[in-house]
């Protein structure tokens, strides 16, 4: 195993256990939800396979899930997400196009980048998320209100946990 998926699985399993067992009991007014473990799908690869993108999102999504008892609502919202993904990095493709070492992060790629890219994937997310659990459109006010309060909330524990734990690159900030 080479230390590049070394990362990514301790990546995936350190972003599982803190959703798991400190964000599942951080909740702000009742509102604002976060949910790192979707940035597991998000710090990917730029290069990675579609099928294999879409599985570890199924994976993710469903263990998630699985503590969460939500039947598979994560697992959708998370799938989701990643099948848009690769729609998302050709719409935000760089001048020069892609290096074959960039990765989907803020320290690669520059903060205007980043934000645009993670807050639009997280909104899908989250909306996708809130509206299956939600079961229709009513209270669709509160809804909305949950779905943009929980999107600032992930995307910026998201900054914070990039901004500690990811090596600066040559790239530096944008």
């Amino acid at each position: 195993m080479n230390s590049f998926r070394f990362i990514h699985l301790v990546q995936f399993v350190v972003l599982m256990g803190l959703q798991i067992l400190l964000m599942r009991n951080l909740v702000l007014y009742d509102r604002g939800f976060c949910f790192v473990y979707i940035g597991f799908i998000l710090f990917l690869p730029i290069d990675i396979d579609k099928v294999l993108l879409l599985i570890l999102a199924f994976m993710s999504g469903i263990t998630i899930d699985l503590f969460y008892d939500t039947a598979g609502m994560h697992a959708a919202a998370t799938v989701l997400m990643a099948y848009l993904r690769p729609s998302m990095l050709k719409l935000l493709t760089p001048r020069d196009g892609y290096e074959v070492s960039d990765n989907a992060s803020l320290t690669s790629m520059g903060w205007r980048w980043f934000l645009t890219y993670a807050m639009v994937l997280i909104f899908v997310h989250h909306f996708t998320l809130f509206f299956l659990e939600l079961n229709g459109f009513k209270l669709i006010g509160f809804t909305l209100a949950k779905i943009i309060i929980s999107t600032l909330f992930t995307g910026a524990v998201l900054v914070i946990f990039q901004m500690l734990f990811f090596e600066r690159r040559a790239r530096g900030f944008r």
